[in-house]
């Protein structure tokens, strides 16, 4: 196990100098302050004032909403010790893990991490932070984790609630306002195989002032990323890949060492009497080896070159985050300010360039003996195929820059009846994004034209009748054989451009309890909202701007819109009885959008506690969402992609962007389920959940195969996407975003916990043991592109859009006492196809179950900690780009240390 040593032996020695780092900092003079307690107690939150609760808006103490909400404590954030909130939540079975750090991998999302719940899409899932929207929302990796106090999940409808894009649900993140005292902590991490090497360095501070009246917070992180470079060190995501066999049972099958068959290193001849043929460094010719099969422009071994080995596995990146707070009470009001400002960034290999380039049979840098065959078969021309991997990979940098502050008030009167909040925030994300070493079109063109002076000088064309073009002529024909003044001429430009987002946001809300009835109080919650979107182009390099480039030509993207909101909501208990507790809820909101007129959204809710150990619950709404930023007027996105058809599979270039003629998208959820919570059996708590979304006019991106197979079932909207060469295959698939006619989903959420203080068992046992389990399946996600309705759910392909396992569940074990704290997890996700509408060879695809163990000790003042993921090191299943619902990276360690003072 030498790797293993390596990693373990690596990880250590880097977690011995994090902790001398905080041991120093914490032997330097400071004034002492109490630690706030870490975790949230259920006891103290039953005695707490009333707060809203993220499944609704009315804030009555003892309120419980219809819509289904989970929460992520403090348990949960520790698991796992991940790098993001947004990877903590990735590993509960509602959402599906489209982007993170460790998934995104060759596109220009590059290690963002926004949420995605039930698969319906990130735009889906509204993202709140302390009640409210805000600009880092589309990448989680701005929130400092160590100010998290909870997360809460809705996982229903909540448009009502809380505006446009919560038809998955709403994930609230909630900070610890009333944080006391200094925390230092750093940790790292690093693969069982020594790569994927991680560290991190975080603070927080919190206190009280004025007698209290006052606090104020800040705290803030950095953490590099080395990433994984090397896709092939990891088994089944390097060059394995959708393949055509050219005999066997089935049209398609999943093969490892996929690689092109249209290019080579030295520059192959695909097309004309010579096709077949490579060349060598001196300029001869000799047979390129094709591997065993081909198909389309692919082929199974062979000394052709993958694209999927041209891209890491977890792209590398660094961070730094920072918050702070300040609140102040006057009276009956809290006024508070915060700002946050965090930055990601980084710079790695992302493809070399490649293409099909030609050339005049009487190039000068083809031999008089090649000349002379290509006239001997009166061919004028010959068709070079080349990957440029000699000359440099192109590489993509970018920078995200997010900055934000808000100012508000929290208040009550008339003795605490009502309640009401008013805030107003502005933010604004910075993205630059840059590839570097990019071709030049035109330079290419006229350096490959090259052609023999009256002197008997190799040139370029150009230069015959312009002197001054700078052109220097570029030989391809075997690897290495430019001159570097030909690099430099064809070689080296920048591709660059800086998006600005702007948020403006700004609300009031009144809560109270106007009267009763014979069974409690009626609570009502309304109010008033407005935002202002915007996304301007800063800069813009000029030779995208007049798509200059051979690939990856950025372009502008302005557009922005308002909207101005309505919202009410009513709770109206019916019943008090000791066997029956019925309450009945209502919410509607009106939005008025800049771009698509009004609109309304609504929820009805019932509850009904009986004899308080069965809650039952049920919801309707009617949830809404008009385009996004992004949908609306993104510049094109690109990545690479194989696609399948009519028995062959192709290499293809794959464009997203904006559609302005969206319409807004209109979601129908219904949510019914229970809780249980017997009173012989105290600390147990069982809810199970069935819910069932339908959207109309669905806005979304479809997949490269997804269009593929759309226009072969003969939707002729999906066919002006696909761009075909001479020979009909496809090359380019434009996957911009459209309305699909109708997206439904439904399945059933289970969640289990029980806590047992172990001095119920022993009076000479301390602690507290915890077990807790999450489980979803997923009955159906019907997607109908307006021709044919495709079933994705138990599709697990990662080429699939909106495929997902059938069954997700997550179950944990902690046990906690006052200086030790073990946990233990067991993450599961199902098998299912690879792509059921596809007829694969290997298309099952075995599930996959992970184990985690982690623990911490407190001595004194510190606490130290340790953690594996996937300790077992699972392989994922055999994938052709980057299994976004497995894990890819494997056994994966961690040690940190926190000091409080």
């Amino acid at each position: 196990m030498p790797i293993v040593e390596h990693g373990f032996r690596r990880l250590l020695m880097a977690g011995t100098a994090s902790a001398s780092l905080v041991l120093s900092l914490a032997s330097a003079p400071m004034a002492m302050a109490q630690n706030s307690a870490p975790a949230v107690d259920e006891a103290a939150e039953e005695a707490a004032p009333a707060i809203v609760v993220t499944g609704s808006r009315i804030d009555r103490k003892g309120f419980e909403a219809p819509t289904p909400t989970t929460v992520i404590g403090e348990t949960e954030l520790r698991q796992g010790a991940r790098p993001s909130i947004a990877q903590v939540l990735n590993d509960l079975p509602q959402f599906r893990a489209t982007q993170s750090p460790a998934s995104t991998v060759a596109n220009t999302n590059s290690s963002s991490s926004a949420m995605d719940l039930r698969g319906l899409g990130v735009t889906r899932t509204l993202t709140l932070l302390n009640n409210r929207r805000f600009t880092g929302s589309s990448d989680l990796n701005t929130v400092p984790q160590g100010l998290v106090k909870r997360v809460e999940v809705v996982t229903g409808g909540a448009s009502a609630a809380w505006g446009s894009g919560a038809i998955g649900g709403v994930v609230n993140i909630i900070l610890d306002d009333d944080l006391e005292g200094l925390t230092l902590g750093a940790q790292n991490g690093i693969s069982s195989r020594g790569d994927g090497y991680r560290y991190s360095l975080d603070a927080t501070f919190g206190t009280k002032f004025a007698d209290g009246r006052g606090h104020f917070m800040i705290g803030g992180e950095y953490q590099k990323d080395d990433g994984i470079l090397d896709r092939n060190s990891r088994k089944n995501v390097g060059s394995s890949n959708l393949f055509s066999p050219t005999s066997g049972d089935h049209d398609y099958i999943l093969v490892r060492d996929v690689n092109a068959s249209n290019t080579s290193l030295g520059g192959l001849i695909n097309a004309g009497s010579l096709k077949g043929q490579t060349f060598n460094t001196d300029g001869t010719l000799r047979a390129f080896q094709y591997g065993s099969q081909i198909s389309g422009t692919t082929m199974v071994g062979g000394e052709g070159v993958a694209t999927n080995d041209e891209y890491s596995l977890t792209n590398p990146y660094q961070r730094v985050n920072s918050y702070a707070r300040a609140s102040f009470e006057v009276g009956d009001a809290t006024f508070w300010a915060d700002g946050s400002y965090s930055r990601i960034w980084a710079k790695y290999p992302f493809y070399a360039e490649s293409g099909t380039y030609t050339l005049s049979a009487t190039n000068p840098y083809l031999s008089q003996a090649i000349q002379s065959q290509l006239a001997a078969a009166k061919e004028t021309t010959v068709k070079v195929g080349r990957v440029f991997e000699d000359y440099g990979y192109r590489t993509f940098g970018y920078y995200r820059q997010n900055i934000e502050g808000a100012i508000g008030v929290d208040g009550s009167f008339a003795d605490g009846q009502w309640r009401y909040s008013a805030y107003y925030s502005h933010g604004e994300n910075r993205n630059m994004q840059s590839y570097d070493n990019q071709i030049n079109g035109s330079k290419l063109t006229n350096a490959l034209d090259a052609v023999t002076d009256a002197n008997g000088n190799i040139v370029c064309r150009v230069t015959l009748t312009n002197a001054n073009s700078g052109c220097s002529p570029l030989n391809i024909l075997g690897t290495g054989t430019a001159s570097q003044p030909a690099i430099d001429y064809v070689f080296g430009d920048v591709a660059r451009v800086v998006y600005t987002t702007k948020l403006d946001t700004t609300g009031a809300s009144l809560r109270g309890d106007p009267f009763s009835t014979w069974a409690g109080p009626v609570s009502v919650a309304f109010g008033a909202e407005a935002r202002w979107e915007e996304q301007v182009t800063n800069s813009l390099d000029a030779v995208s701007a007049a798509k200059g480039f051979s690939r990856f030509n950025f372009s502008p993207l302005d557009g922005g819109f308002n909207v101005q909101e309505a919202f009410g909501e009513v709770a109206v208990p019916l019943l008090d009885q000791p066997f029956s507790k019925l309450d009945i809820n209502g919410a509607a909101r009106y939005s008025h959008y800049s771009t698509s007129g009004g609109i309304w959204s609504w929820k009805l809710g019932l509850t009904d506690r009986i004899f308080d150990t069965l809650l039952i619950r049920a919801s309707r709404s009617r949830d809404i969402r008009s385009g996004s930023l992004a949908e609306l007027f993104t510049t094109s996105t690109t990545s690479f992609t194989t696609v399948a058809e009519n028995g062959s599979t192709y290499s293809i270039t794959r464009y997203g962007g904006g559609n302005a003629n969206l319409k807004p998208e209109i979601g129908s959820t219904l949510t019914l389920g229970a809780v249980f919570t017997p009173t012989f059996l105290p600390g147990f708590n069982l809810s199970v959940d069935y819910y069932d979304i339908k959207l109309k006019d669905a806005i979304t991106s479809l997949g490269a195969q997804d269009v593929v197979s759309g226009c072969a079932s003969g939707n002729s909207d999906l066919c002006s996407q696909i761009v075909r060469d001479g020979a009909g295959a496809p090359t380019t698939i434009y996957t911009t975003y459209i309305n699909l006619a109708q997206y439904k989903t439904s399945g059933v959420d289970v969640e289990a916990t029980y806590t047992l203080p172990l001095s119920k068992v022993s009076s000479g046992m301390n602690g507290t043991m915890r077990i807790r389990g999450l489980a979803t399946y997923v009955d159906k996600v019907l997607i109908n592109d307006g021709t044919t309705t495709v079933d994705r759910a138990g599709d697990v392909g990662d080429n699939v859009s909106f495929g997902t396992p059938h069954w997700r569940a997550t179950g944990s074990l902690n046990y906690t006492n006052q200086d030790v704290s073990i946990d233990a997890r067991v993450r599961y996700v199902g098998g299912g196809k690879f792509n059921h509408a596809l007829d694969i060879a290997n298309n099952d695809i075995a599930a996959r179950v992970y184990v985690d163990l982690g623990g911490q000790v407190n001595i004194d003042k510190f606490t130290l900690f340790a953690n594996v993921n996937n300790l077992f090191d699972r392989d994922p299943p055999l994938t052709t780009y980057g299994a976004i619902h497995y894990d890819t990276i494997g056994r994966y360690m961690t040690i940190g240390a926190k000091v409080r003072l």
